[in-house]
């Protein structure tokens, strides 16, 4: 088994988005006001090459997100939010190609959630079984869930994707999980607002984390970000994760962390109070 980190471009976002601040809506509020920006962090997706198949962990941005039109203008998050920078061969596609892999071959993909720059890419796996979390689908393609941010409007026309039924099967904290592969080795657990996908290889887990934070150090340091509503229940996942580190060998790998890339090449574990 290989995982391989793809960074499909880089976006900016707010520094409360990063870390938020306040409580419920507020936190959402301080992060559009909030006139600080962060550094342009990258855009990872995921590939699991596994002996049962090519799988997928999210699928990055795609180059249209700079065209004109592709964002809703009446968002006020897409109006001054955030700033992505992505280019044509910066999409997941080309790049599997340049890993000597054909996106038609790749067997599932995985969405940590809906947000633009994890579901992005989807045009490229038409012949692949996309998984999610049926709950964030359901929430995705209502009229609600645009004025959260979500870009139905964007899913290729064949989209259809398979809900995820968790079972009652504990890991460390997390009571329910969902085994994606028959030797039990790549596991979907809930995290908050969203899944994440633990992959056990070798003699240590590494966690393909979505936005559960947007660093390493946020974990460490307990931080939720800004989208979060319920920071306890968010706090509570974090507790639940550092506690999974501290029993078992565990390489943390979120999203838009610039350290991730190189955390995954030197197996290197999160370490934790």
């Amino acid at each position: 088994m290989n995982i391989y980190a793809i960074q499909t471009g880089t976006v900016a976002i707010k520094n409360k988005q990063r870390i938020g601040q306040g409580r419920g809506f507020i936190r959402q509020l301080n992060m559009l006001l909030d006139n600080s920006w962060t550094e342009f962090l990258p855009i990872y997706a995921w590939v699991i090459e596994h002996p049962e198949g090519i799988l997928i962990v999210d699928t990055g941005e795609s180059a249209k997100a700079l065209q004109t039109g592709y964002f809703p203008k009446w968002h006020p998050y897409f109006r001054s939010g955030v700033k992505m920078n992505v280019l044509p061969e910066q999409e997941i596609g080309p790049q599997l190609g340049m890993l000597g892999i054909k996106a038609r071959d790749v067997k599932k993909v995985i969405l940590t959630h809906f947000h633009t720059d994890h579901a992005g890419g989807l045009s490229h796996f038409p012949n692949s079984e996309i998984l999610v979390s049926g709950e964030e689908y359901r929430a995705a393609k209502s009229f609600g869930g645009r004025l959260v941010g979500y870009l139905p409007q964007h899913w290729p026309s064949w989209f259809t994707p398979t809900p995820i039924q968790f079972e009652k099967e504990a890991l460390g904290r997390f009571k329910h999980t969902y085994s994606v592969t028959i030797a039990g080795d790549v596991i979907v657990i809930p995290t908050p607002g969203h899944i994440s996908v633990l992959v056990k290889h070798e003699d240590r887990y590494y966690l393909l984390a979505g936005d559960t934070t947007y660093s390493e150090q946020a974990l460490i340091k307990r931080k939720v970000d800004g989208i979060s509503l319920n920071a306890r229940v968010a706090r509570r996942t974090i507790d639940d994760i550092i506690d999974f580190a501290k029993n078992n060998p565990l390489v943390y790998l979120p999203t838009h962390d610039p350290q991730s890339s190189s955390r995954l090449k030197e197996r290197q574990n999160l370490v934790a109070n």
